[in-house]
C-alpha cells in the first residue's frame, strides 16, 4: 500500500539514505506517519510525569551536540497539553545545556525508565525558560523498543552535597577511560542541520562493549533496531555528535564530543557477533562531572537481546 500523499515523511534525506541501505525505505515511508507524531499520546504524557531523571540533547553555540542528564523528584517533567512538557529542573553551570536553554532553540529528550525497559523520545524546541526551568514545544514524539536496556533502578541521594569541580580536556585521562570501559549503556546525540533539529537516543551492550584505542578512537558495535536511523541518519550528514556516560556508582557524568562515521565493512565488524553495523567515534573533547548526578542505582539485569551478541576480545 502506498503511503497517503498528503500526510509529510517523518524523514530526512540522511535517514532515507540508510533505510534505502537495508532495504527498509518503502516500509517505513507508510510506517513512519503513524508512529511519529506532533503531538505525544497520553500515555507518552503519563510517562514522562513518573521519571526521576531525563537525557538531553542540545547544541552548543559551535552546534556540536552535547548529551546531558536533568534528575529531580518524579512530576519534575508534566504535560500541560499534548503539544507541551514543561521541566521544572536547570542543569548546573558546568553542564554545556545551560548555555542553550533560550526561547527557539532546538532539544531532544529521551524518557528512559530502566527498571521497566521502557523508553520515549521527544523532539522539540525551547517554547521557554525561567528561573525554575523550561517548556518544550513537541516537533516529534514517538516511542521506541525495549531492546539492548539493562534493567537498573535509581534511587537519590543527597542532592545538596557539594560535587567536585568539573574537568575539561581534549584526551581522556585514567578516570574517563575507566567509566568507557566499565559501560554497559551510553546516550548519544546528533543533529540534522538543515532541519535544526537534535536527536538523543540510547545505546546497550554487554559490559565493554565500547572499544577504546590509544589514539582516542572510540568504536561500538550497532545492533539490529526498529530501523528509524534517527542517530545515524544524522551522522551521515553531520558527523559531530555528543556522548554521555553514567557511572551508576558514583554518580559521575562523562561528556564527550566526538566525530563519528558509519562502517559498513570489515574484518572487526564481521567478527562481532550480531553487530549489522560499527560506529567509530573520534574524541574531541572531554568533560568528567564527578558525583554530578543525585541518583544511584541497583545492579543491573543486561538485556536477554545481548546473549546473541559478541565481545571485542573475540574479535581479535
Amino acid at each position: 500500500m502506498n503511503p497517503d500523499a498528503s500526510v509529510p515523511s517523518p524523514w530526512h534525506s540522511g535517514e532515507l539514505a540508510m533505510q534505502s541501505l537495508v532495504g527498509v525505505r518503502e516500509q517505513l515511508a507508510e510506517l513512519g506517519p503513524r508512529v511519529i507524531r506532533d503531538y505525544m499520546p497520553e500515555q507518552h504524557r503519563n510517562f514522562f510525569e513518573q521519571l526521576p531523571f531525563l537525557i538531553t540533547g542540545s547544541l552548543d553555540p559551535a552546534q556540536q551536540p552535547w548529551a546531558s542528564v536533568l534528575a529531580a523528584p518524579k512530576g519534575f517533567a508534566h504535560a500541560p497539553d499534548e503539544h507541551h512538557l514543561r521541566i521544572d529542573a536547570l542543569p548546573t553551570a558546568d553542564d554545556p545545556l545551560a548555555d542553550t536553554l533560550v526561547p527557539g532553540a532546538p532539544i531532544g529528550l529521551l524518557g528512559i525508565e530502566p527498571h521497566t525497559r521502557r523508553r520515549n523520545r521527544m523532539n522539540g524546541v525551547l517554547a521557554q525558560a525561567d528561573a525554575q526551568g523550561f517548556a518544550v514545544e513537541v516537533r516529534q514524539s514517538f516511542g521506541n523498543c525495549p531492546k539492548y536496556i539493562q534493567a537498573r533502578e535509581p534511587v537519590y541521594v543527597d542532592a545538596t552535597r557539594a560535587a567536585p569541580a568539573a574537568r575539561r580536556t581534549e584526551r581522556m585521562g585514567a578516570a574517563a577511560r575507566r567509566i568507557v570501559s566499565a559501560a554497559d549503556t551510553f546516550f548519544i546525540a546528533t543533529t540534522h542541520l538543515a532541519s535544526g533539529t537534535v536527536d538523543v537516543s540510547h545505546r546497550g551492550g554487554r559490559p565493554g562493549f565500547v572499544r577504546q584505542d590509544e589514539d582516542g578512537m572510540l568504536t561500538v558495535p550497532d545492533f539490529i533496531g526498529n530501523s528509524f536511523f534517527n542517530t545515524l541518519g544524522n551522522i551521515v550528514l553531520e558527523p559531530r555528535a555528543g556522548l554521555l556516560f553514567i557511572d551508576f556508582d558514583t554518580g559521575d557524568l562523562l561528556q564527550l564530543a566526538v566525530n563519528a562515521e558509519v562502517v559498513w565493512d570489515g574484518p572487526a565488524l564481521a567478527a562481532f557477533g550480531g553487530a549489522e553495523r560499527l560506529l567509530r567515534m573520534q574524541v574531541v573533547s572531554v568533560l568528567h562531572r564527578p558525583a554530578a548526578l543525585p541518583l544511584r542505582w541497583s545492579p543491573a539485569q543486561l538485556s536477554p537481546y545481548l546473549a546473541a551478541t559478541g565481545r571485542w576480545p573475540e574479535t581479535a
